[in-house]
């Protein structure tokens, strides 16, 4: 299996467009590399490509990634479809500017599905362009991607975006993806309200984890919680602290970890900082890091 990493920023991306933060800053004056939102790409064979999530930065992810250019036919793409892991704007919008592409797949979790029909009205615009197919990614239930992988949603929060109406179910999921023929697994999971042990019995057997970085520290915003529960009603588990996201993977040190979907706030975005400096092992890696599993 073949993994681009597209994006690594939350939503807004780095530097955010309204934010003065001192990061941000000097993301601006160049003292630190700008991050788009986060985005994965996948592909079993080189050639069927899958798009985790699509970012209002698709446009600038794809033109800026060799192995997804269009062709050998003028209109032909190496993009099967989106993958999504939940209806957060900064997690779907991508899929407007994929409008024209044809044929493709969209599986997401069916609130997801219902919410980015009925209230975004995604799939009546893909409708009137080249139309694509929609598929409810089931939590447990895995199911194949053209190129020969499987992938398999879990739920993993319950957190709605804004815009949506009341429907039940989980609202955000993670994906497993597993490529038969070599045995890599790839645990993709950029938003994550807690470490549970249904969680954690999904490492077994994961090669590769890109994992919810959002936040740092419960009150990184500005705003105390006084503990991570705060982050965890906005969907996101913070990396520090005793129950912090860095504690628990400390007991899978044989497993690749990243850190993505990092906010314009995180002090891990300066690799010189103190924050970054205590991760023992996992990683902040750059937007266009390419992994083999």
């Amino acid at each position: 299996m073949r993994v681009v990493v597209l994006g690594t920023a939350a939503g807004g991306g780095f530097p955010q467009w309204n934010c003065a933060c001192a990061l941000c800053v000097r993301a601006r004056a160049g003292e630190l590399p700008s991050r788009t939102q986060d985005c994965l790409a996948v592909s079993g064979n080189g050639c069927d490509w899958w798009l985790l999530n699509a970012s209002p930065d698709i446009r600038v992810q794809l033109l800026g990634c060799p192995e997804l250019a269009p062709g050998p036919g003028r209109r032909d793409t190496p993009v099967r479809g989106v993958l999504l892991t939940s209806s957060e704007l900064d997690h779907s919008l991508g899929v407007f500017s994929l409008r024209e592409g044809g044929g493709q797949s969209l599986y997401a979790p069916a609130n997801a599905l219902t919410a980015l029909s009925e209230d975004l009205g995604l799939r009546g615009v893909l409708d009137r362009y080249a139309g694509w197919s929609w598929h409810e990614a089931v939590p447990g239930q895995p199911f194949e991607l053209t190129g020969g992988l499987t992938a398999t949603a879990h739920a993993v929060g319950v957190k709605r975006p804004k815009y949506t109406s009341e429907l039940p179910g989980p609202w955000v999921v993670a994906y497993r993806i597993h490529d038969p023929s070599t045995g890599g697994t790839l645990l993709y999971a950029p938003c994550l309200a807690n470490w549970s042990a249904d969680f954690e019995a999904l490492l077994d057997g994961v090669d590769c984890l890109l994992l919810d970085g959002t936040f740092c520290s419960p009150d990184e915003m500005g705003t105390s919680t006084g503990d991570a529960k705060g982050q965890s009603r906005m969907g996101h588990i913070p990396v520090f602290g005793d129950d912090g996201s860095l504690a628990h993977l400390g007991k899978f040190p044989g497993m690749r970890r990243i850190y993505t979907h990092l906010n314009n706030t995180n002090p891990l975005l300066d690799p010189d900082s103190r924050e970054s400096g205590g991760l023992g092992g996992v990683e902040v890696v750059p937007d266009g890091t390419i992994l083999e599993l």
